[in-house]
């Protein structure tokens, strides 16, 4: 019994070893390969600096005023209800993935999570959010 726990701990050791091993190799290749991209951008960039190149928005079109102006609410409703469906699609394909495996409560859950997106959509609609004024 001892021999097969001494022998256990030992594949489990090797198994954390490989896969830390693995992700400090990964690591390493990225961190890499973001570095050498850097430092080949830099070599053989082109470089200018001028008055231009200073300003915040770099259209030859001189700035009048402030940069910081005010922003019509609307594009704030629309932000949020991008934000809404951009998570319903983050959240569906891992669902899409795996619900075979789940089986039947996998359905209910999504369903109420679409029935409960659905309504949300339909709530803005109906307030007039999606209308631009």
């Amino acid at each position: 019994m001892y021999v097969f726990r001494q022998k256990a701990r030992t594949i489990i050791i090797i198994i954390i070893f490989m896969n830390f091993t693995l992700f400090v190799t990964v690591l390493l290749t990225a961190v890499t390969l973001v570095v050498a991209a850097y430092v080949i951008a830099k070599l053989i960039g082109p470089r200018s600096y001028n008055a231009v190149k200073g300003e915040p928005y770099e259209s030859g079109i001189p700035t009048r005023g402030s940069s910081w102006l005010p922003m019509h609410v609307g594009y704030y409703l629309f932000a949020i209800l991008f934000l809404m469906f951009d998570i319903e699609t983050v959240l569906l394909y891992p669902w899409a993935v795996v619900v075979r495996d789940f089986g039947a409560m996998a359905l209910v859950s999504i369903g109420f999570f679409l029935v409960v997106l659905v309504l949300g959509l339909a709530y803005a609609w109906r307030k007039g959010a999606l209308e631009w004024k």
